[in-house]
């Protein structure tokens, strides 16, 4: 294995984390229903209100799939960058598995999220999307490359 000790391959992970951090408390969308109440959401917002709501399936869902593996991902990055020797048998399938199946778990679950609401209030109310859907997807999409990135390295 080449090291993944490398300056840039770190630089990336920090900014995937901080962009990530920033995506999931920016306002992502705006509703507004019937010209007179408008609501922003985030995502931290939007899983904290499904709670509220008791929607609890849908907000454990989003929580694992859009907030925490996203997390376990760049903490098992970084703990890519901090080993000086071979990776184990076990790290490479692990990065693998990211690699193949991480991909789907933050877009699908997110972007079935936002259908749900656009068909939901697609009479009712309009839908304005703001700053933090691109800081979001940005993430997602950084989170994607260094894990690819990695996998290659790892497996050279």
């Amino acid at each position: 294995m080449h090291s993944l000790n490398i300056p840039l391959f770190k630089l990336g992970v920090a900014v995937a984390f901080i962009l990530l951090i920033l995506g999931l408390v920016s306002p992502m969308m705006t509703m507004s229903k019937f010209y007179f109440f408008e609501s922003s959401f985030s995502v931290i917002g939007g899983v904290a209100q499904l709670f509220q709501e008791g929607k609890w399936l849908i907000a454990i869902i989003v929580t694992l799939f859009s907030i925490i593996t996203p997390l376990i991902k760049l903490g098992f990055l970084l703990m890519l960058t901090r080993c000086q020797a071979d990776a184990s048998a076990d790290q490479k399938k692990y990065l693998k598995l990211m690699h193949d199946y991480g991909r789907w778990a933050m877009l699908d679950v997110f972007v079935v999220a936002v259908l749900i609401v656009t068909v939901k209030l697609g009479a009712v109310a309009s839908i304005e999307i703001h700053w933090g859907l691109y800081v979001f997807a940005a993430a997602v999409a950084l989170i994607m490359l260094l894990t690819h990135k990695a996998e290659k390295i790892v497996n050279e």
